[in-house]
C-alpha cells in the first residue's frame, strides 16, 4: 500500500480597511458571502445556503465551464470578529475535508486578516495559496 502523502498548510494575510466586525462578518451573510466567497472570475454564483452557528453548515455553488462546483462544510468554532473556523470540501475535485481558519485582528484604521487552510495535498500548495489570495481581493472589492 502506497503511504499518504505529508499534508501541507497554507497561510496568507490581508489588510482591510474596513472594520474588523464588516469582513468577519461577510464570511457569515448569505447576499454578501454569494457575491465573493469561491467565487471565480470566469464563474456564475448559484445556489448560496449559509447556517451560521456552530455545528451549522454551509452550501456555496459556483456554475464553471457549465458544471456546478460545490463547497461544503461545517462551522466549527464562531466568534465575531476575531475568530472563523471552518471544514471545507469541494467533491468534485476531492472527498477529502479540510480545515480553514479565519483570524481577524483590529487594527487603528481596518483589521489584519489571516487565512490558515490546514490539510492541503502538497501537489495543490501554490494553486490554494492562489486562489485564496484571489477570493481575498474580491472580498476587499466587494467591501
Amino acid at each position: 500500500m502506497k503511504p499518504q502523502p505529508q499534508k501541507a498548510i497554507v497561510q496568507v494575510s490581508r489588510r482591510f480597511t474596513a472594520a474588523a466586525e464588516r469582513v468577519f462578518d461577510a464570511w457569515l451573510d448569505l447576499n454578501t458571502a454569494g457575491k465573493w466567497l469561491f467565487a471565480t472570475p470566469t464563474g456564475k454564483m448559484g445556489n448560496v445556503k449559509i447556517d451560521a452557528r456552530v455545528g451549522g453548515s454551509y452550501l456555496i455553488v459556483e456554475r464553471r465551464e457549465g458544471t456546478d462546483v460545490e463547497h461544503i462544510g461545517e462551522y466549527l468554532e464562531i466568534d465575531r470578529p476575531r475568530r472563523l473556523v471552518f471544514t471545507l470540501k469541494v467533491p468534485k475535485y476531492s472527498e477529502e475535508s479540510t480545515k480553514v481558519t479565519i483570524e481577524i485582528r483590529a487594527l487603528e484604521s481596518g483589521c489584519e486578516l489571516t487565512l490558515t487552510h490546514e490539510g492541503i495535498l502538497p501537489d495543490y500548495i501554490a494553486s490554494t495559496t492562489s486562489a485564496w489570495n484571489m477570493i481575498l481581493d474580491q472580498l476587499s472589492a466587494t467591501l
